[in-house]
């Protein structure tokens, strides 16, 4: 196969997973691997086929035949790790996503380029890390993680209002209550931001102060149907106690 046949086979490949017809891309990407066994994107991409259909040891081989090839491939680093992660071989992709890590700071000492594609990746996996240490109240790590997100992807709003949840966790209510604030104020569109900042006052008995604040996301947004349910809970509430 010549290279620029290949390169066309692969294009359409490509072309075909970006369109979801996963089995059509599936095979392209089987023939260009059985004419040319070193194709690292025609593994990766095979990979994220055997991944998307659920067929998770295959992907996890697919996706370390890459990294026999290319060993600082971070896009199939960080994917197996969390395929690991996934069937509860924690340590094992502890392991995956260290050494990626390790690779990326590396490079960066030695004045590699930040790839902003990279950072977000890292921010997804320390956020899916800290949502892990959190389903076991691990807060010290979870709020560890979370900070470590934030850092790498600063518009990733959600890690934020985590990290109020786990100060407030901890009972660190006034630090919760900054950081909603904050957030609420650099980013005023924000609308759940407001949301947990009336979830938290009203968790603290100031239901006023909650009310206000999700009265104002639907001024901005009539239909959120979560406002609308803590604002009619807790009027609801605050009738009962009344009668």
């Amino acid at each position: 196969m010549k290279n620029t046949k290949a390169e066309e086979l692969l294009k359409k490949g490509i072309d075909c997973f970006n369109r979801q017809d996963h089995n059509r891309a599936q095979t392209i990407f089987a023939d260009i691997i059985e004419t040319n066994g070193t194709s690292i994107d025609a593994f990766f991409y095979l990979a994220n086929i055997f991944h998307i259909k659920g067929e998770i040891g295959k992907a996890i081989k697919a996706f370390n035949k890459v990294l026999e090839l290319e060993p600082n491939h971070t896009d199939a680093s960080i994917s197996l790790s969390v395929l690991y992660n996934d069937i509860g071989r924690y340590e094992e992709g502890d392991k995956v996503f260290k050494r990626a890590s390790e690779r990326v700071k590396s490079a960066s000492a030695e004045g590699g380029v930040h790839d902003t594609h990279i950072n977000k990746m890292f921010a997804a996996k320390h956020f899916e890390l800290a949502e892990l240490y959190m389903t076991y109240n691990r807060f010290d790590e979870a709020l560890f993680e979370y900070n470590k997100a934030t850092g790498l992807s600063p518009e990733n709003l959600d890690a934020r209002i985590k990290i109020a949840k786990v100060y407030a966790k901890k009972g660190f209510v006034s630090k919760a209550y900054d950081e909603l604030r904050v957030l609420k104020n650099e980013n005023p569109s924000f609308t759940p931001a407001r949301i947990a900042l009336g979830v938290l006052h009203y968790g603290n008995g100031k239901v006023l102060e909650a009310q206000s604040e999700w009265e104002r996301v639907l001024v901005k947004e009539p239909g959120n149907e979560e406002a609308k349910m803590y604002l009619n809970l807790s009027k609801t509430a605050t009738e009962t106690k009344l009668k």
